[in-house]
């Protein structure tokens, strides 16, 4: 027997699909060899594990690595684990209920505190897309000398990358994503190679301190860490771009379905760790290493590379792995905002005057920071966004968790009982974390 899930309540009219037009757009073979179905699910979770390997990351992860060696390496990988349990979620909530999560926040929520969400949501695209516009435009001052103020402004035009990518299919646009993460992919096996880190003090950084927690500036870049890592607008993103899969709309083919999107998000998740943890690992091998504690911003980190390594091509991968990061980001920033912005408003905006609209007001704040401060204002703020994120991740996990647990939404997809307990652990985490940095920042 077939289940098709509804809402607790029905406080608005029914949501269409999400992602309308790319909506069960993506064929799913009903047989065949097992890799045949995982390769038709592989793709969601790679569009995904870009918003963990986004600029923001780049800047917490060589702060966190210069300053503290391998320290916070403990940092990512709890991050990590936190984003394959929340995404899991995610793709649970949208496989189960057939609505994302703004969509159930809508259907379930009053009027006002949907608009809280989602305005709390529109300031965390907001900060993300902040982020990618820092680092695209540090990237082609590195890259090709444009200024920084220009390069942010450049940024403008991805709006007309996005558009092609779009009409082309959603296939199209991961294969895309998943051919520029590749590139970063590369670029950091290369640089790992080079530094060559002490492999015991790489796997010693992996196991948790307390100095992490007891030392303010640890505690910072941590949850600047988290931030970046655990992204609230992911969550949206991910309940709707799983529906995009035409599976059968049956308990069986639901159950299929989460079993492949969850493998291809937890394996896509990975290669993000691997790339955030060989971030940091490059800063605590040469800036650290070598007594260079002060090396917080991504140009500094690109300057000195080179010199430092002795080789000159380490400056170069390193500046085409963040242009690479940088134009892959704004393309899951503008779904997310799409998704947004339907499942709460139920607004369609066409797709290049969302992107225009996103990127902005992202770039104002740059291009003010650039023009009064200069390249360090740039970077702080780089920083301070990634903190920002983290400060929203609650009004989005503790939500998420909410729906996935209720029998009446989620039908046979409901999360069992222990799942839902270490959710609410971790939403219990990031709120404690939260307000320790809150404390320490006005208090101290």
């Amino acid at each position: 027997m077939s289940h098709d899930a509804t809402p607790l309540k029905t406080r608005w009219p029914a949501s269409a699909p999400s992602l309308g037009e790319m909506h069960r757009s993506v064929p799913v073979p009903n047989g065949g060899r097992w890799w045949h179905r995982l390769f038709a699910f592989l793709g969601p979770g790679y569009m995904v594990s870009v918003g963990y390997m986004d600029p923001g990351n780049w800047a917490t992860d060589i702060a966190g690595g210069a300053h503290f060696g391998y320290l916070l390496l403990s940092v990512i990988l709890l991050s990590n684990v936190m984003a394959i349990v929340l995404q899991a979620l995610s793709a649970r909530l949208g496989i189960g209920s057939g609505l994302d999560l703004a969509q159930a926040c809508r259907a379930n929520y009053s009027r006002p505190v949907n608009l809280g969400l989602w305005g709390i949501c529109e300031a965390a695209i907001i900060a993300c897309d902040l982020a990618e516009v820092i680092g695209t435009a540090i990237a082609l001052k590195l890259l090709f000398g444009i200024p920084l103020l220009w390069g942010a402004v450049i940024t403008a035009v991805d709006v007309v990358l996005v558009l092609f990518l779009m009409n082309r299919g959603f296939r199209a646009l991961e294969a895309f994503v998943i051919a520029l993460l590749a590139i970063i992919f590369a670029c950091f096996a290369v640089q790992i190679a080079l530094a060559a880190p002490p492999v015991a003090e790489v796997l010693g950084g992996f196991i948790p301190r307390a100095q992490v927690v007891t030392d303010p500036t640890a505690l910072y870049i941590a949850i600047g860490i988290l931030g970046a890592t655990v992204m609230p607008h992911n969550l949206y993103l991910h309940s709707s771009i799983v529906q995009t899969r035409a599976f059968p709309r049956t308990d069986e083919g639901r159950r299929s379905a989460l079993r492949w999107a969850v493998t291809d998000s937890t394996l896509a998740l990975m290669l993000a760790l691997c790339i955030n943890a060989a971030i940091l690992i490059l800063a605590a091998a040469v800036f650290h290493a070598n007594g260079r504690f002060d090396v917080q911003e991504i140009e500094q980190a690109y300057e000195l590379l080179a010199p430092m390594l002795g080789v000159g091509l380490a400056s170069t991968l390193f500046a085409v792995a963040l242009l690479a990061s940088g134009i892959n980001s704004t393309v899951t920033a503008t779904l997310a905002g799409q998704i947004v912005m339907e499942g709460f408003l139920h607004l369609r905006l066409k797709p290049w005057m969302r992107r225009l609209l996103t990127r902005g007001i992202a770039i104002v704040p740059v291009v003010i920071v650039a023009a009064l401060y200069g390249d360090a204002g740039t970077a702080r703020l780089l920083v301070l966004s990634q903190v920002i994120l983290s400060m929203q991740l609650p009004f989005a996990v503790v939500p998420l968790v909410r729906f996935v647990s209720d029998r009446k939404l989620m039908g046979v997809l409901v999360a069992p009982r222990w799942l839902v307990r270490i959710a609410w652990g971790m939403a219990a985490l990031i709120i404690a974390l939260n307000l320790k940095l809150l404390t320490d920042t006005f208090l101290h």
